[in-house]
């Protein structure tokens, strides 16, 4: 799957907003080794000419130009959501590789039509899901495998502060609402922690409370579970209304201890039960008391040790540039050298069940509906 003779990638960029720019083209130009930004679609005029001025990339007002261009290898879809499945397929049909932005579709049977096309077409068609590879993420994976804190039975992940918003993608018209913007990256990271012995259950509870008159939901709860409890309950907050912090983005529940923390550090604390003290079954209390125990207990900490080489970027998680240049640094060894995807279209498949169950489970009114009313 060879993209470029010479080991560099051209890359196209549709859209120059958020994250066209403020997260993949900021990644882009710090690897120059690997990729050439060679061109860069967005309807604003002044996006167009700064692309052109500091990629030196040829431009144009629709992504369908960019398309009709054709002189690049891979095409990154940073457009509007509800663009993400129309030029993403396009873009394979026309021979590019493409690396689609989250989410990367509200059903399985759009994202099922992207991952037919690319097979269809023999291209590539990659995720991005940049918070997979953050630092703190995959020391709570080492900690969790290395078995100390025993076996794994309640998982909170907390994605929420209080903060009104009044653009796009408070609208369901645009794929809006806080499930499809946030929660990418909470299932993403939740379903990696759940496991692959079984599918989760899902229950979601949405709500909508905008106050500028947006449809799309605000407030969002959802709980993945294993009937059989051979997984943990996952239970994720994504909220606009927690104006007081609801502990850290991660609390852990184990069978042998605990872990919490974030971003910046983690702590955690466990017991081996081979030096626990030995107990035996009381048929009645004892003295009218509790059991009461001292337990062998040892802490951790993992802190981060590192300033971010580049600009950080995130909406209630703070992301590390570190995560979308892994991501950037599989597709590059993808094209040019064979390897396989990190993060498999498999794996978002799961979550894109999840997104449409979701929202399934909760039909908020449209805009239209609550203004006639």
């Amino acid at each position: 799957m060879s993209a470029s003779q010479n080991g560099i990638v051209r890359v196209a960029i549709a859209g120059q907003g958020r994250s066209g720019y403020g997260i993949h083209a900021a990644c882009l130009r710090r690897m120059t080794d690997r990729f050439a930004i060679v061109a860069a679609a967005d309807q604003l005029e002044e996006r167009r000419q700064e692309a052109a001025r500091e990629f030196g990339a040829r431009v144009y007002g629709d992504w369908t130009e960019l398309l009709a261009d054709g002189a690049f290898d891979l095409f990154v879809n940073a457009l509007p959501t509800p663009l993400h499945g129309p030029a993403t397929r396009a873009a394979l049909e026309a021979g590019k590789h493409v690396l689609c932005e989250k989410p990367m579709a509200a059903t399985l049977a759009d994202f099922d039509a992207m991952v037919d096309t690319a097979a269809r077409q023999r291209r590539l068609l990659a995720p991005f899901q940049n918070n997979r590879h953050q630092p703190f993420f995959e020391k709570i994976q080492e900690v969790l495998q290395s078995g100390v804190l025993g076996r794994p039975l309640y998982i909170r992940s907390t994605w929420a502060r209080f903060a009104r918003r009044w653009d796009w993608q408070t609208l369901q018209e645009n794929m809006g609402g806080s499930l499809l913007n946030t929660g990418p990256h909470a299932l993403d990271q939740a379903l990696v922690l759940f496991g692959r012995q079984s599918e989760p259950r899902v229950f979601c509870r949405m709500d909508c409370r905008n106050p500028f008159g947006a449809d799309a939901e605000d407030h969002c709860t959802v709980t993945l579970y294993d009937p059989d409890r051979q997984a943990p309950q996952i239970d994720i907050l994504i909220s606009a209304y927690v104006a007081y912090p609801q502990g850290e983005r991660y609390n852990i529940a184990g069978t042998c201890g605990g872990l919490s923390g974030g971003e910046s550090q983690l702590t955690w604390r466990y017991f081996d039960p081979a030096k626990a003290p030995k107990q035996t079954m009381w048929n009645w209390s004892v003295d009218r008391q509790y059991p009461r125990e001292e337990l062998p207990w040892v802490e951790a900490q993992w802190t981060l040790d590192r300033q971010p080489d580049g600009p950080v970027s995130g909406y209630t998680l703070r992301s590390l540039p570190s995560g979308p240049r892994r991501i950037y640094e599989n597709v590059h060894a993808v094209l040019t050298a064979g390897a396989p995807l990190e993060i498999t279209l498999d794996q978002v498949r799961r979550q894109i069940a999840i997104l449409e169950e979701c929202h399934r489970q909760n039909p908020l009114p449209r805009r239209a509906a609550a203004v006639a009313g």
